[in-house]
């Protein structure tokens, strides 16, 4: 069995102080009393604590550090955002360090962790999906780490986000899927305590209003971001004698799930159920019929949280919100009387 190895979190929990004031003990900084510095030191030898080797050698060899945190490494979305933060984060002469959640809070909170023991110059992240308890993300204002979040974020008084407008974007798509035919539309997103969940939400519920078109309940799904889940809940959405007649899906994996759904079911896209997903524009063109899509310039996006971290790292502390615009990409799957 694999035995546990002793980080800075661990001693922080067991001292209940934080993983700024074990670490700054470890190093004798003056910040830290004495009497602190010599429990520290105390309980690391006790719990075999460690400093790790790879985190030492990149301090000596390659000191300028960005880490890089994200939801789910094998969409075209998150890999395009890091291909941004890599290439402008390499003109600055900085590395990148980039891992994975798995949409996951603990493997998030313990991603941050092992940031903080490589002594990164800063981080960018997107919250995983199950993430609601942010002290993870609050230990690093304490620590004077930079943080800057990028798509899903948190605690926006304290951090710089940058995000797409994806309210806008979600009323423009529910706005053409009423101009060409559909009356009955459905969004499919994901968790509603997500902030990116809350925009594309409310932009879909305001071209409701805005054309006086009955808001249903029973058509607004809001579930866990994975392919199966999205697949069973448009099957149900769809087998229904009152079915949807267009579907606005939240993001590419929830958008090729009620593709699938709507095609196995033997319906027709846009004849019988039209459908608009926020999702990457490569995957989108080059289905049949082609996707009608609302695509992130998700490589913009991941050079701009690069920049807004360097300013950061470089001293500036304002919050910036900065916001990269989404584009509506209208093809095949959407326009009910296109002829």
């Amino acid at each position: 069995m694999k035995q546990h190895r002793t980080s800075l979190k661990d001693l922080a929990k067991e001292l209940n102080v934080s993983i700024a004031t074990v670490s700054r003990a470890l190093r004798s900084s003056t910040e830290i009393g004495e009497e602190m510095q010599r429990r520290v030191k105390e309980l690391a030898k006790k719990m075999n604590y460690r400093p790790n080797p790879f985190a030492q050698s990149l301090r000596k060899e390659a000191p300028k550090i960005i880490g890089v945190v994200v939801p789910n490494l094998v969409t075209h979305y998150y890999a395009a955002v890091l291909d941004g933060i890599e290439d402008e984060a390499r003109r600055a002469g900085y590395s990148v360090i980039s891992a994975n959640s798995h949409e996951d809070c603990e493997k998030e909170a313990n991603v941050v962790d092992n940031f903080i023991g490589l002594h990164v110059e800063g981080i960018i992240a997107c919250l995983a999906q199950t993430t609601t308890d942010y002290s993870h993300f609050e230990e690093l204002a304490s620590m004077g780490i930079p943080l800057v979040f990028f798509g899903r974020t948190c605690l926006s008084d304290r951090f710089s986000s940058v995000t797409a407008n994806g309210d806008e974007a979600a009323m423009m798509a529910t706005q053409h899927l009423i101009d060409t035919g559909s009356r009955r539309i459905s969004f499919i997103g994901g968790p509603n305590h997500l902030d990116m969940v809350q925009r594309r939400k409310h932009g879909y519920l305001e071209a409701l209003r805005e054309n006086r078109i009955p808001i249903e309940r029973d058509l607004v799904i809001c579930n866990k971001i994975d392919y199966q889940v999205a697949l069973e809940e448009t099957v149900k959405l769809l087998q229904r004698e009152d079915r949807p007649d267009a579907i606005l899906a939240f993001n590419d994996i929830i958008t090729f799930a009620a593709f699938t759904a709507i095609k196995q079911l033997g319906l027709r896209i846009p004849d019988d159920v039209a459908l608009i997903g926020f999702t990457d524009d490569a995957h989108a063109a080059y289905v049949t019929p082609r996707m009608s899509a609302i695509v992130d310039q998700s490589y913009l996006m991941g050079v701009t949280a690069c920049q807004v971290l360097l300013g950061h790292i470089q001293g500036d502390t304002k919050v910036q919100k900065k916001i990269v615009p989404q584009q509506l990409m209208i093809r095949d799957t959407s326009a009910k009387n296109k002829k």
